[in-house]
């Protein structure tokens, strides 16, 4: 038996129940996995509320790391006491013990910690495929980040400055504006107080930015839009605010030839070879120094509810996870 979270009817965080689950035995082409620590995203809040809807009943979370613990007849490259992590479906990370399908998992290197792990798989691996293969960020160039102090956030910037970028950032309170600074963001903006779009056209000497990094949704669309360069890129990959409205293609997209994007991760790492790579290239990363992650908060599983409460009302200022 394990102790999972459990959600049977969509809505707010009042709908996440630990429950005792039996695990059973992992099939010929699975691992089963005792996981150390639980990364969690915001997507979760969108699984759980039903905006990416999913069957009910059904587990929740993406993302963990752990210890394999056993290993099905037809898992070659894995071993029992394997140290990994993973960040990908089927849902159900807010777990003890889980079974999973193999090829979803990546080693960890001894360098890297369990609860470090848990805080990369999802935030790390979507900076990574975000500016090396959606947009990929070039030295000297100049682009805009919202949320700047959130989790992918604060990888973003780091990740960017490694490779000689500069990036503008945008966060939603005055507090976390030295957060997005301590990562490495040139400059930092309150959307909430300020035209952030007139604000980085200033910054930018009104050219604007070659590209736009938006999780945020709503809020931020229009003014993305608006501090683009002719030709420039936006980048959707979030709904923190809302989903987008209907786009007026005409009016918000070829006025300035713009290119409009909605990357998924599932959609880069396609095979086992992909994910381990873009890991292992993000696990340097970290192990170098080029990126520092410092955990903001640790629950225990039995308290996801209060976790996506305060993810929800903008509480954590950093990457947090469930510790099982």
């Amino acid at each position: 038996m394990s102790k999972s979270i459990i959600i049977k009817k969509n809505g707010g965080p009042e709908v996440l129940e630990l429950q005792d689950v039996n695990i059973g035995s992992p099939g010929p082409d699975e691992i089963k996995v005792t996981n150390y620590a639980i990364g969690i995203n915001y997507i979760d809040t969108y699984h759980r509320s039903g905006l990416y809807p999913l069957p009910l009943p059904c587990g929740i979370g993406l993302e963990a790391a752990g210890k394999i613990e056993e290993i099905g007849s037809n898992v070659k490259d894995l071993n029992k006491g394997d140290n990994v992590a993973y960040a990908d479906m089927p849902i159900g990370a807010y777990s003890e013990k889980r079974i999973i399908p193999a090829k979803i998992v990546v080693k960890i290197p001894n360098e890297i910690s369990h609860k470090i792990a848990a805080t990369l798989m999802t935030k790390g691996l979507t900076t990574n495929y975000l500016l090396t293969e959606t947009y990929p960020l070039k030295a000297g160039e100049t682009v805009l980040f919202h949320a700047a102090a959130g989790g992918v956030g604060q990888i973003f910037a780091q990740w960017a400055n490694s490779i000689g970028a500069k990036v503008i950032g945008t966060v939603g309170s005055d507090d976390k504006m030295e957060i997005a600074k301590k990562n490495g963001y040139e400059h930092v903006i309150n959307y909430s107080k300020n035209d952030f779009a007139k604000e980085v056209m200033k910054i930018t000497n009104n050219e604007g930015v070659t590209a736009v990094f938006d999780g945020v949704g709503k809020k931020t669309f229009k003014g993305s839009i608006a501090c683009l360069k002719k030709r420039g890129m936006m980048i959707s990959f979030g709904n923190a605010s809302g989903p987008l409205e209907p786009i007026n293609v005409q009016k918000e997209i070829q006025a300035k030839s713009l290119f409009f994007t909605r990357p998924a991760g599932g959609h880069y790492f396609t095979e086992k070879k992909e994910l381990q790579t873009a890991a292992d290239t993000m696990f340097k990363k970290v192990t170098f120094g080029k990126i520092k992650i410092e955990i903001f908060k640790e629950f225990k599983l039995e308290d996801a509810k209060k976790a996506h409460e305060e993810l929800e009302a903008r509480k954590l200022k950093g990457p947090c996870i469930l510790i099982p």
